[in-house]
């Protein structure tokens, strides 16, 4: 099916917090779904379902409205303006958005992919540990996005602060087009990026991978993608949402069986909606750094909890996750 292109979704921060606060009034028609997710690799159970027909076989006669976004934060937006109804985001703009809703805005209600991040630095660079990132212009995608989380929580683990903070590391929170385009033109020494980028990074531009996210983690693993909801949204079409989770669960069932095909249905959306061709060689590298699964990693999503939070992206209140998953999810 065809899959529109959000290019942008402009919303005053007051408009937002009084979305979040429960005064703008539900769409009424409630005739489609409509999901936001991103045109990238981890994204590839929204990619390959729809593609495919899982989720249009499992909801019937109900339509499907795909909304592909720029961000994660965006894509809260999306869902607090009342543009979206479900999403696939990272962790940490999930977490965001649930506390300044005051736990009332959003649900979990399955993971969708654990690890597909990367650290790349140029091929020429002196950068080989935390110790060498002093004076370089390090780049990640939008603030309070789970790359970002994960970039500024290293540099404070590793005594070092970004420029704004009164540090030496000059961090970009900018879109992936442009931390392509800088890379290419050496204007930055590295990227904190997910993937497909990250190999991209390396395969087409010749950067080297200084380390996989995974690799900063005590099990090797961590949430990337969940499938979230906005919370009157389930309580009101519950029988939409478990139509989507099966859909959902059976998607990634089939992905992590048909390896091959699904790397050619991302590479045939993925020309479809940007004009580009992905080699199949980073096609295949970006996947065998992503692991798809209906696991959320609870505790994971913890971890980004207090990250975000010592970062000051939570706010001053402090935060509570308790009611973040929807059902019979646990752990958080």
């Amino acid at each position: 099916m065809k899959i529109p292109i959000l290019a942008g979704i402009a919303i005053a921060m007051v408009g937002i917090l009084a979305i979040m606060l429960g005064s703008a009034q539900p769409d009424s028609d409630q005739n489609r779904v409509r999901v936001a997710f991103f045109a990238n690799i981890a994204h590839a159970v929204p990619i390959v379902g729809i593609e495919n027909g899982e989720f249009a076989s499992y909801l019937g006669d109900v339509p499907i409205q795909p909304i592909i976004v720029d961000s994660g934060p965006q894509a809260i937006e999306a869902l607090f303006a009342n543009s979206a109804d479900m999403a696939y985001v990272g962790p940490s703009p999930f977490i965001n958005g649930y506390v300044k809703s005051g736990g009332e805005g959003l649900k979990i209600l399955s993971g969708a992919a654990s690890n597909g991040a990367s650290f790349v630095v140029q091929k020429d660079t002196d950068i080989l540990s935390a110790a060498d990132f002093a004076g370089k212009k390090i780049a990640a995608p939008s603030i309070g996005n789970t790359q970002d989380v994960s970039l500024r929580t290293f540099l404070s683990e590793n005594g070092l602060k970004p420029a704004e903070k009164g540090g030496n590391v000059i961090v970009y929170n900018i879109a992936n087009s442009e931390i392509f385009t800088l890379f290419a033109k050496g204007e930055i020494d590295g990227a904190w990026v997910p993937e497909p980028l990250a190999t991209i990074l390396v395969e087409q531009l010749g950067g080297k991978r200084l380390f996989n996210e995974e690799d900063l983690w005590p099990n090797k693993q961590f949430s990337s993608v969940l499938l979230i909801a906005r919370s009157d949204f389930v309580e009101k079409h519950p029988e939409i949402v478990k139509r989507w989770i099966e859909a959902h669960k059976k998607t990634i069932k089939w992905i992590n069986e048909n390896p091959r095909e699904t790397e050619i249905t991302f590479i045939d959306f993925y020309k479809k909606h940007t004009g580009k061709m992905l080699p199949e060689s980073i096609v295949h590298g970006a996947f065998s750094n992503i692991i798809i699964t209906e696991d959320a990693n609870s505790e994971s999503i913890r971890v980004f909890a207090e990250r975000a939070n010592s970062l000051g992206y939570l706010g001053r209140h402090g935060y509570n996750l308790d009611g973040a998953f929807y059902q019979a999810q646990a752990g958080v």
